[in-house]
């Protein structure tokens, strides 16, 4: 008996530790770039496949250019205008977004590694199939971004608003919201690991709840969400 109640004990030592381990989450990585002495941006307009290395863009109406395809290394954009700019595969390095403002700028596919976005002011972004690496969001509203397929690894949301950000398909390791505002939020067959939401300022999920496999929410949210996952699951809860 007392073999037994020791196995018994060991198998539940064993299931704690296991379940303690389940609540760890790994941190995401943040950039930090420090960018080189910069020179001023004084060309025209940008070029498909174009190379644009320790530059800086102020206050440059981008609007209807394409930049398909251009490397943007050490460079940074402040209060730019993006509307409708083709970005298409466009990969940003080491650089500093600050202040920019648009309407449709076309990101899709683009890789965007060691970068901070800061008060950006945006819409209907088209990011689907993008690839985030240590990435930092702060602050600034963006409506409508659309990451679908996108693969985000160490990004942080901090401190902005994101009005129905469509997250569908995507892969997110290693991703945080803090103190930001998720409206209308789509999951929807995304996948995830490491996704700390215990700090977001608003959480509303309108599709894809069943997704949260593999993130954190606080005790309140889960409260918060329980009409949405009873729903999920084909609960109803009458008085």
């Amino acid at each position: 008996m007392a073999a037994s109640a020791g196995r018994n004990s060991s198998r539940g030592t064993t299931g704690k530790s296991t379940a303690g381990r389940r609540k760890e989450i790994t941190a995401a990585r943040r950039p930090e770039v420090r960018l080189p002495p910069l020179v001023p941006y004084e060309d025209a307009g940008l070029e498909a496949d174009g190379d644009y290395d320790g530059l800086r863009f102020s206050s440059v109406d981008l609007a209807d250019q394409s930049g398909r395809g251009a490397r943007f290394m050490d460079c940074a954009l402040d209060g730019c205008a993006l509307d409708r700019t083709e970005l298409v595969r466009a990969r940003f390095l080491d650089s500093v977004l600050t202040g920019v403002r648009g309407v449709a700028t076309e990101l899709a596919e683009a890789s965007l590694r060691d970068v901070e976005i800061v008060d950006a002011r945006l819409g209907g972004v088209q990011m689907h199939g993008a690839v985030l690496e240590r990435v930092l969001v702060r602050g600034g509203k963006i409506d409508y971004l659309n990451l679908r397929g996108a693969k985000l690894t160490d990004v942080v949301f901090e401190g902005c608003v994101l009005f129905e950000p469509d997250f569908a398909d995507a892969r997110l390791v290693r991703v945080e919201f803090r103190d930001c505002v998720l409206r209308r939020a789509d999951f929807s067959n995304a996948t995830m690991d490491s996704v700390d939401l215990r700090t977001a300022a608003e959480l509303d999920i309108a599709r894809g709840v069943e997704r949260l496999a593999g993130a954190v929410i606080s005790p309140v949210q889960l409260m918060e969400l329980a009409p949405a996952f009873a729903a999920q699951i084909g609960v109803r809860v009458e008085p």
